[in-house]
């Protein structure tokens, strides 16, 4: 089938990972983009639709630029998919093979990977792609298994593996592994310990806070740390003083306000203080 007679959504996809990011500028979200226009430009390809994932990892399909552009697939919007290479359509070989080989066949979808010299209409190149698909999947769960093998000794060490920096606390510049008390957000959280030995509730401690103006701890790291915002997007905040009963109970079960470190995923802590109430 030649191009002129697909009218649907040329649909360019691409998608960044964290781990992608660590291997440089090639694989970024804006030259995905750019390679992909220009590829689709130079072959006669119209009616462009981007549809972007930022910040996902491939072993998941539940990512919301994948699963707009399958909705357009589903609902016949769709005569063409491109994508820079098998790994950024994703890492699980046999959900690929669902949707390259029978969704977009029996929705009449012309699906295209750049790099791998991939195209469903000439069948000699096609008949590869479930082996692409495998080598993908490999590729994403060596990875995590060497990830996770670097956090295991970091953590055998006692040096910290999280990214994430307590409220109350900032990074020393000069060592990573040193967290330093930043004072005034400290002040908050001694006042919050404070307001629970005085018998009030997890709510009304937010209530406190939030009447005081006190700046919640995603506002404060945002004007005065943020170096500690590893968010992939920057969320806005609709009210940077709204404190919520959530907030404070997740302050006051962070163990690491007793000295400890906490590397591992671990139990909730149960615990009656938010049942608490000032008498």
């Amino acid at each position: 089938m030649s191009n002129t007679k697909r009218t649907g959504q040329t649909a360019l996809y691409e998608r960044l990972s964290r781990d992608d990011e660590m291997q440089g500028e090639s694989n970024s979200i804006t030259n995905q983009k750019q390679l992909l226009e220009s590829y689709a430009k130079r072959n006669g390809f119209v009616n462009i639709y981007h549809y972007t994932d930022d910040g996902v990892s491939g072993t998941t399909f539940d990512r919301e630029g994948f699963q707009k552009m399958i909705k357009a697939v589903e609902e016949n919007k769709v005569s063409t998919v491109i994508v820079k290479d098998m790994s950024r359509f994703g890492r699980d070989y046999l959900k690929v093979g669902f949707y390259t080989e029978i969704l977009f066949k029996e929705k009449g979808v012309r699906f295209i990977a750049i790099n791998n010299g991939i195209d469903s209409e000439k069948q000699a190149e096609s008949d590869f792609t479930p082996f692409l698909n495998i080598m993908n999947e490999w590729y994403a769960r060596d990875t995590s298994r060497k990830i996770q093998s670097i956090f295991r000794a970091r953590m055998e060490e006692g040096k910290r593996v999280s990214p994430s920096v307590p409220y109350g606390y900032y990074r020393n510049p000069k060592n990573k592994q040193e967290l330093l008390i930043d004072k005034e957000s400290a002040k908050v959280v001694k006042r919050i310990y404070n307001l629970v030995i005085e018998g009030y509730g997890v709510t009304q401690i937010a209530d406190i806070l939030t009447k005081d103006k006190v700046l919640i701890p995603s506002a404060y790291a945002e004007i005065y740390h943020p170096e500690n915002n590893h968010s992939s997007k920057k969320r806005g905040i609709e009210d940077p003083h709204f404190w919520t009963p959530t907030t404070v109970g997740y302050i006051l079960e962070k163990r690491e306000y007793m000295g400890h470190t906490e590397e591992r995923e671990k139990e909730p802590i149960q615990s009656n203080i938010r049942n608490t109430r000032r008498s």
